[in-house]
């Protein structure tokens, strides 16, 4: 009786994922595929992208000289602001600029100290924008973007376009993350498959729903509407800051968010190791740092997605036959994603597998958070006062 009732749970659970929440699972929301050349613009935005940058000598490069291909018609101009690098990344940025000269300016500029209370990048992200406002022709847009992304030339053209048709404040990309290892091909479509689940893109596209959501490695933003938002100051805290950042400018105009093949991560990760540790950063932090929503979370993934395989393959009579109706429409509900990523159908199957792996990534979080190395990234780790730290605050780097 009791796997029949959280058989019948499930399936309930999925008739809601499938026909309920925003259709997440089509993965439909998409850039232009393809963007007007003329649309009779007589005037082109000032664009002024901003990169934080911390030890990412290694990517950073393409990301630069992407940015200087651009075929954008306005003003445009780069600015990286180098986060205490220790690997030489201004250099890298320097080297990438030289040889794609002439084009777009390349600013390399040093964060100061981390002040109390911020997080790294918004910190860095905080002293770029002050950067640009500082001069005498201030941006109309920023393109806020992290430094392991590489744009395809219309890039920046299809975002503010997008941006001023629309009337938007926010426009975000979520950029195609980096696919090719074991790892990456059992856990980054699951990835983008959980985000779209928690985040609706159609519900955040939505002007008079309050989901609110952003990819943050490539956001354009309208300079002047978060000033009035209280700038970057206001979500100064924030460890997943691009999902504050949409909640922050929701309330003062349209925002949008679709996945695309234009923006790429070139960020690998090569082990399962390095997939831990990106999860793990942040996991614990997107429940709000909540034991109950931690438990709450981990039992409805165990039941929706782990469970109905299990029941399919050792239970009996009709609590089996919605086991397998759940696995199924799990297995279906996942194709959409694998076929952005290329990837075989049959990733579908293990899925409940996959999501196993997520619980345990989620509870490993919540454990890294009250061991005191909450949000670790780069030598520095989420204090419990809420701001990153390293090893000058007392922690071990």
């Amino acid at each position: 009786m009791t796997m029949l009732v959280l058989m019948s749970v499930a399936c309930a659970a999925w008739a809601y994922l499938l026909a309920g929440r925003g259709g997440f699972w089509r993965a439909a929301q998409r850039d232009d595929a393809r963007r007007a050349r003329s649309d009779g613009r007589t005037r082109w935005p000032s664009v002024a992208a901003i990169m934080p940058a911390r030890d990412e000598a290694d990517v950073i490069g393409a990301s630069v000289e992407s940015l200087l291909a651009q075929d954008y018609r306005g003003a445009f101009s780069v600015i990286v602001v180098d986060d205490h690098s220790s690997d030489g990344t201004a250099g890298v940025c320097r080297a990438a600029a030289a040889r794609d000269a002439p084009g777009p300016s390349v600013t390399v500029v040093a964060a100061p100290h981390l002040p109390d209370g911020w997080s790294g990048k918004l910190w860095a992200l905080e002293h770029g924008i002050r950067h640009v406002e500082s001069l005498c022709a201030a941006p109309d847009y920023l393109l806020l973007t992290d430094a392991d992304i590489r744009h395809a030339p219309d890039s920046v053209s299809g975002l503010v376009e997008r941006a001023d048709r629309e009337a938007l404040v926010l426009n975000s990309l979520m950029a195609k993350l980096h696919c090719a290892s074991v790892a990456e091909r059992a856990s980054i479509p699951a990835f983008v498959f959980f985000f779209q689940m928690l985040y609706p893109f159609a519900w955040v596209n939505r002007r008079a729903h309050a989901t609110a959501a952003a990819a943050g490695g490539c956001m354009l933003v309208h300079r002047q509407a978060l000033r009035q938002a209280g700038g970057i100051d206001a979500i100064h805290g924030e460890l997943i800051d691009d999902c504050a950042m949409a909640r922050l400018l929701k309330r003062h105009g349209a925002i949008r968010i679709a996945l695309t093949d234009r923006v790429q991560s070139v960020r690998s990760y090569p082990s399962f190791g390095d997939i831990r540790r990106m999860v793990v950063r942040c996991a614990f932090t997107q429940l709000g740092l909540s034991v109950p929503a931690l438990a709450c979370t981990i039992a409805a993934l165990l039941v929706v997605f782990v469970a109905p395989p299990l029941v399919a393959i050792g239970g009996t009579g009709t609590a089996r036959g919605l086991g397998a109706l759940a696995w199924v429409c799990m297995a279906l509900a996942f194709q959409p994603t694998l076929r952005l990523y290329r990837l075989s159908p049959a990733w579908g199957i293990a899925l409940p597998a996959i999501a196993a792996g997520y619980v345990w990534l989620t509870v490993d979080s919540a454990l890294q958070h009250l061991r005191g190395r909450g949000g670790e990234w780069k030598g520095r780790v989420r204090a419990r006062g809420g701001s990153d730290a390293g090893p000058e605050a007392g922690w071990k780097a």
